[in-house]
């Protein structure tokens, strides 16, 4: 898949990802999202379409050794399923305190305030 490619298809939107229900605003923590990424074995990784056609998992067999399937190059840094547990999100929501912008995840602290 070409670099091109892959960059139309990115789940980011806004800072976000949209597709998620539970994953994380990243605007406003300093943390840039980053765009998916082919690693060595020409599997997508952090699409969110979980299904590189060169993936292990679509060509499984009695000599793939699973240890292929571990390491950094299998984990995308802002599109991995850890950022949406909640010890993640008040990372985020205390990184965004550090730079000055207060927010809360569920309600609008500054409705009818000004």
């Amino acid at each position: 898949m070409k670099e091109d490619d892959i960059s139309k298809n990115s789940p980011i939107f806004d800072e976000t990802q949209p597709h998620q229900i539970d994953a994380p605003t990243f605007k406003g923590t300093g943390i840039e999202m980053k765009a998916p990424f082919v690693n060595r074995y020409g599997v997508v990784i952090g699409d969110s379409l979980y299904n590189s056609a060169d993936s292990p998992l679509n060509n499984w067999s009695d000599e793939i050794d699973p240890s292929i399937m571990s390491g950094d190059e299998w984990i995308h840094p802002t599109n991995d399923i850890g950022w949406n547990t909640d010890e993640n999100h008040e990372m985020l929501h205390q990184k965004r305190a550090e730079n000055g912008i207060l927010h809360h995840d569920t309600h609008d602290v500054s409705y009818m305030k000004d």
